[in-house]
């Protein structure tokens, strides 16, 4: 079982690397961890489980966030209580998104950032992305508001990217009249 203290935290310079393209077939390092991306972060958004393992809530995670600099991330997206939508992309890429941006108002989180962190994230308020499946199928998936908002989150890990880098240093609030908040 993955542990919340295996993610990488936001001084780890490994953080700031591009990652690689995925050949496939995948590798059974890779399957596995797939795996265990996908129970961490369903266990830490259910508040039991969470509480039992010490985990610390996640929606999505990226494989450079526990040392593999490789082009995938999980996202386990809650749709009811209980209920969660499980998205693995591998090397996926923005094909569309809206013109309309967004960002969340009590601000985004990272699994790899251990500290609080105010300020506006602008992002697509729906996107497009192709990727591949675990099999090497080409598979695209829409995400709209907050699950546009984890895909576009992860796939900037997998360019060296922070939300952070995204937040104004001078005005961590700039253009909040701009974009809508959820």
């Amino acid at each position: 079982m993955l542990k919340t203290k295996e993610i990488l935290d936001e001084k780890d310079k490994r953080l700031r690397e591009v990652s690689k393209e995925v050949v496939f077939p995948l590798t059974k390092e890779d399957k596995e961890l797939i795996e265990k991306m996908i129970t961490y972060l369903t266990d830490s958004q259910i508040e039991e489980r969470a509480e039992k393992y010490d985990l610390r809530p996640g929606m999505g995670l990226a494989a450079v966030q526990l040392g593999v600099l490789k082009r995938y991330f999980v996202v386990v997206h809650e749709v009811e209580e209980g209920v969660f939508d499980t998205y693995t992309l591998i090397n996926p890429k923005i094909i569309s998104n809206s013109e309309e941006k967004i960002y969340v108002e009590l601000g985004e989180g990272c699994l790899s950032v251990n500290r609080e962190t105010e300020g506006i994230v602008p992002r697509y308020a729906r996107v497009t992305l192709e990727a591949y499946d675990e099999n090497g199928n080409k598979i695209r998936v829409r995400g709209r508001e907050e699950l546009a908002i984890a895909f576009q989150h992860e796939l900037d890990h997998l360019n060296g990217i922070l939300f952070t880098d995204h937040i104004d240093k001078d005005n961590p609030f700039a253009g909040e009249g701009l974009y809508r908040a959820i």
